[in-house]
């Protein structure tokens, strides 16, 4: 699955932002339609989406394009506006039940075969961000095999629920871990909450290091400034990586003498270091660092 450290939201209607984004080296940018967009913008996002996909190089980034959520009667219209420039995925807001990330399949599906292109090409991501979607997290993560992340939308979840957010985040930490603790049973990849406010950089750090920490893949942006300091948080760094490579050459050559766990600097080591280290391996393969293994 590839990196996806960092989500950069930019308005769809906003030609000049989304030429900016796909210029900035961030894994995906997700040219909006729905939150970004004033109601009476939503046909010209569509339009501007669509051009910006048949016009601009993103180079290694995502392409990704949030439609408006299923319930406001413009989703299917996005869809029909969009599709036809082939993004790379398509992020569902406010998903509730695996019913809606089942509908949008479809519609992506018919567009696959109307083009001759390989069906499950194009991913799906689920936000989920109301009460009744986290709740129903088990059914969603399961709903399709177009599925491939999960976004947390903490702002919205705590309106959902009447909480007051804090910087610390505890209204929201149930919520938080749920994401990816479903994310991960189902092997799916999990993106963190925004920080909202952009200019505190070191703050933004320490949240995006604890979202690593917790098994996130990576975290949704909404500035540009946002995104070396959230990439670099959820890359591993040479020493994690020199840490990572001694623990599986060990385990394999422990495996070949027939032992299993194993003390390394005197620590014990067994199938879940083991497990936890080729993880580390495989975030820093897919953000582009070579691996002296390879």
């Amino acid at each position: 699955m590839r990196a996806r450290r960092g989500l950069l939201y930019m308005p769809g209607d906003d030609m000049h932002k989304i030429r900016k984004a796909a210029g900035l080296g961030v894994d995906c940018v997700c040219m909006d339609l729905e939150d970004g967009v004033a109601l009476n913008r939503k046909e010209a996002a569509r339009s501007t989406i669509r051009q910006a996909l048949l016009e601009i190089d993103f180079g290694r980034a995502e392409r990704l394009a949030r439609i408006n959520a299923l319930e406001s009667g413009l989703a299917e219209e996005d869809l029909q506006s969009v599709l036809p420039a082939h993004p790379d995925g398509i992020v569902v807001p406010k998903v509730e039940h695996g019913e809606q990330i089942r509908q949008v399949s479809e519609w992506i599906a018919a567009a696959e075969r109307q083009h001759g292109w390989p069906e499950g090409e194009i991913a799906l991501i689920a936000v989920v961000e109301t009460a009744r979607g986290i709740v129903n997290l088990k059914e969603i993560a399961g709903a399709s095999p177009r599925l491939q992340a999960l976004i947390f939308g903490a702002e919205d979840l705590a309106g959902d629920i009447g909480a007051q957010r804090t910087r610390d985040g505890w209204e929201v930490f149930y919520a938080r871990s749920a994401i990816v603790l479903h994310a991960a049973a189902f092997g799916l990849q999990a993106i963190d909450m925004v920080y909202v406010d952009f200019h505190d950089t070191a703050g933004l750090i320490t949240e995006a290091r604890q979202a690593a920490a917790m098994g996130f893949a990576g975290k949704q942006l909404i500035h540009p400034a946002q995104v070396n300091p959230v990439q670099d948080a959820f890359t591993p760094d040479d020493e994690q990586i020199a840490r990572a490579l001694r623990i599986t050459r060990a385990f394999e050559e422990h495996q070949r003498a027939g032992r299993g766990a194993f003390a390394l600097d005197g620590k014990m080591v067994d199938a879940p270091v083991v497990k936890a280290a080729e993880r580390v391996l495989e975030r820093a393969r897919a953000a582009g660092k070579v691996i002296a293994a390879d």
